[in-house]
């Protein structure tokens, strides 16, 4: 099993910047991507930014150019680094691993999500 903990959410002012981080632990030698997921009130949740082990990145478009995400796989742990915060950027910012396994197929892990604010 895979455990996440998020930290780094907060308030912020539009044109602000936050950094993101998440820890990963339990069995971790089964994740093969981390990443970051959103969810807006009244809002699906979606994806924002994922990074492989091998170190591809991929982002969603709205975020491109003024997100980062990064990873640390000696400490388990990956960082969203996100600058000029739009108001539009409000939401619960969730952890995402790969690398659960059951009876039903493989299946992600989620963190229990950090809060996210941006002011205008």
């Amino acid at each position: 099993q895979v455990r996440l903990v998020e930290s780094g959410g907060g308030l912020v002012q539009a044109g602000g910047s936050l950094r993101l981080s998440c820890a990963a632990s339990g069995s971790i030698s089964s994740i093969t991507r981390m990443g970051w997921y959103r969810q807006a009130p009244g809002k699906q949740r979606e994806l924002v930014a994922h990074i492989t082990r091998a170190g591809t990145t991929n982002y969603a478009d709205s975020v491109k150019g003024r997100f980062t995400i990064t990873s640390d796989n000696a400490k388990n742990t990956v960082y969203l680094e996100m600058n000029g915060l739009k108001p539009e950027d409000t939401a619960i910012y969730y952890c995402n691993t790969d690398g659960g396994y059951g009876w039903s197929g493989p299946f992600d892990y989620w963190g229990q999500g950090t809060q996210v604010t941006v002011s205008s």
